[in-house]
């Protein structure tokens, strides 16, 4: 996006950074709590137990929310944690402040009993059973995969072109992952639209070329993937030919 009125101009390569504690966090964490719950047994099948965890982490120099609910698996990513933080974070999510104490919550879902078999019962049609697997509900992992396969399949209907690994290549080249970057140094920040999230978007870019659907939010990591595509495809036909600044 570099030649164009949307993207900033690049000078050396440089290193991407997330504006964290003057530098970000890291920390020891301490379990503080479990709870359990069971959701409500369906005919024929044993509950499903879900078990929930919260664990104590002081930041320190380097961190950042991403970092720290993806080593944690944190429920909700780090969106959700920011949320149950805000009042010790502050209202910039990427400015992490070293010694800040945040509580960590995770979710694991334990695997159902195994459940008896009731002979006396009706057998069940494989056709209806392929029509429960058709209406299920298509679901992505909170990390760098799944946004990319999401953002992919947005992009399938919206017709905009482009691969994962022409996306994938993009990303780490230019947020190295993460989706909280922003570039507050070069050009485009000193005009006031520094380049955010996975793909190094600025905010007059994610304006024209935000793609319906997706969250209004250039953080968003699959709002912006998608964003970054649909510019990459006016201007060059496909993410895919994009090999540096863009």
């Amino acid at each position: 996006m570099s030649r164009g009125k949307h993207r900033r101009t690049r000078t050396s390569p440089f290193t991407r950074r997330v504006i964290a504690a003057g530098t970000g966090t890291a920390a020891l964490a301490l379990p503080l709590l479990a709870a359990t719950t069971a959701s409500a047994a369906e005919p024929g099948k044993a509950p499903t137990v879900a078990k929930v965890g919260s664990v104590s982490y002081t930041t320190k120099k380097g961190d950042t929310l991403y970092g720290i609910a993806d080593r944690y698996d944190a429920q909700g990513g780090w969106r959700q944690l920011y949320k149950d933080n805000r009042a010790a974070i502050g209202d910039n999510p990427r400015l992490i402040h070293p010694g800040v104490d945040l509580k960590v919550r995770s979710a694991k879902k334990a695997a159902p009993a195994k459940a008896e078999t009731n002979t006396a019962s009706a057998p069940v049609k494989k056709s209806a059973v392929a029509q429960a697997t058709q209406a299920s509900v298509k679901t992505y992992a909170d990390n760098l995969d799944g946004w990319i396969r999401e953002a992919l399949d947005i992009m399938a209907q919206k017709g905009i072109p482009g691969s994962y690994e022409g996306i994938h290549r993009n990303i780490m080249r230019e947020s190295s992952g993460n989706p909280a970057a922003i570039n507050n140094w070069d050009s485009n920040a000193v005009a006031g639209t520094p380049s955010k999230g996975l793909l190094q978007v600025i905010d007059p870019t994610f304006a024209t070329y935000h793609v319906p659907g997706t969250a209004y939010d250039p953080f968003d990591p699959v709002a912006n993937i998608t964003a970054a595509c649909n510019y990459a495809a006016a201007r060059y036909g496909s993410i895919d030919n994009v090999n540096g600044p863009y």
